[in-house]
């Protein structure tokens, strides 16, 4: 693949309508391309199929085939080099998956003429143009394209969009403890000793671009598939429509995040292993986004107090495409008690001890904190924690904040995070203790 191509899309895009426009010899005769693509929207995560058939006439001019992509930008096009002269018809069909996560790009099965696009910043947002075209042969050899020299062409757009549209699906609604400002709330009355059990230490952010967990969106009609859990007595039975390549969290947990966009389901499962037939997991649970369900008293989810997963990511499209969190955070403490605070339902613990964290405790960094220092991105993730603060969900490394994985992220501006203490945090009264 040649680099960006401003030249030959260029000369591709002003020079279309000429050819369309000009004399034509009889149709048996006629040179021709075609584009075919599989859809024409498709977001992060999913495969379509692209296709391009171009077809030169025996005894007709000798021409080359190019293919390429101009780039929503409406600048800057890839262009996929040609495997030589084409006397006669040559076909490629090519299945492509947008990657939200390193490196970023188009996986691809590769013909002969065909190379994959890897943007340096990801995949922008927007709509993508797929163009073949038959070129007389070494017209471009002066890097200038004559209205003769385009023999055939054909454009067809595809509209790419990330895993997540926003203002598809809300993550539950406004009133929804996740989506809750806790920035008034009081202080909890054992605050500095929840603080100082859960240790000293600086907070990290336990994602990036490469590390975190992981989701994907699927269609409303993905087919369904049977799921065995371990701990199904607490769990929402199968199928769920988890596609056979779904990302896993890396590490020991093992998590899988589904969001079906078009029904606004969320299906997440704990210590997931896909055998080729069917997934195996620890736990599964699924929640409506749309109301406000929470898991029956003592139940646990994909996670151990028994709370979503995919509501307290950190995701790249808040911090830096909205500018905005508008929820709390998801992290771990190495060690929390036999207890837990609504909206989470379960506990992980066999210690009794009071001043232990219980699942569900909610943290906020204090007003205080001057957070105008920070890179812009740092402020962002900053200021969701003094609004909406963090929730204690699992048994972890204490003061790990969990995001998901984008090959975007700038690990470096993320460190940012880990020049913050814990003592700069404070607990929050949002419930008692539910306890054995």
């Amino acid at each position: 693949m040649s680099g960006p191509s401003r030249i030959l899309g260029g000369c591709v895009v002003a020079l279309g309508l000429a050819v369309l426009a000009a004399p034509r010899p009889s149709a048996a005769q006629l040179p021709t391309a075609q584009v075919t693509l599989s859809g024409s929207q498709v977001h992060g995560g999913e495969p379509f199929t692209l296709g391009f058939d171009v077809t030169n006439p025996a005894g007709g001019t000798a021409a080359e085939v190019h293919v390429g992509i101009l780039l929503p930008d409406g600048v800057t096009f890839f262009r996929f080099d040609a495997a030589g002269a084409l006397i006669g018809p040559a076909h490629s069909l090519v299945e492509l998956t947008p990657l939200e996560a390193a490196p970023p790009g188009f996986a691809h099965s590769a013909p002969a003429f065909f190379s994959t696009i890897v943007p340096s910043q990801g995949i922008p947002v927007g709509t993508y143009l797929f163009y073949a075209a038959l070129v007389r042969l070494g017209a471009l050899g002066n890097n200038a394209l004559d209205p003769g020299d385009l023999l055939a062409l054909d454009v067809k757009p595809l509209t790419y969009g990330p895993g997540v549209v926003p203002g598809q699906c809300t993550v539950f609604p406004p009133d929804n403890a996740w989506n809750t400002d806790i920035s008034a709330f009081p202080v909890h009355p054992n605050s500095a000793n929840f603080i100082a059990r859960i240790g000293g230490g600086n907070l990290h952010p336990d994602f990036g671009t490469i590390y975190g967990i992981p989701f994907t969106t699927v269609p409303g009609d993905q087919p369904r598939v049977p799921i065995s859990f371990y701990y199904a007595d607490e769990s929402d039975p199968g199928p769920y429509p988890i596609p056979p390549d779904a990302p896993i969290e890396g590490g020991s947990d093992h998590h899988v995040l589904v969001l079906d966009r078009d029904t606004c389901v969320l299906y997440e499962v704990f210590d997931a292993e896909f055998t080729g037939s069917e997934w195996l997991a620890g736990s599964g649970a699924v929640w409506d986004l749309k109301i406000n369900a929470t898991r029956p008293a003592g139940w646990t989810s994909a996670d151990a107090a028994g709370l979503p997963i995919f509501p307290g990511l950190v995701r790249y499209e808040e911090v830096v495409e909205q500018g905005e969190i508008r929820h709390a955070l998801r992290f771990t403490v190495a060690q929390t008690r036999r207890g837990y605070i609504f909206p989470a339902s379960h506990w992980a613990s066999s210690s009794d001890d009071p001043d232990l964290p219980p699942m569900g405790l909610r943290l906020r960094l204090k007003a205080g904190f001057d957070v105008s220092t920070f890179h812009p991105s740092v402020q962002v993730i900053l200021r969701a924690l003094q609004r909406y603060g963090m929730i204690v969900a699992d048994n972890g490394t204490s003061w790990f904040i969990t995001g998901a994985p984008d090959p975007r992220w700038d690990d470096a501006i993320l460190d940012q995070l880990k020049t913050i203490s814990g003592g700069h945090f404070e607990v929050v009264y949002t419930g008692d203790v539910v306890t054995p």
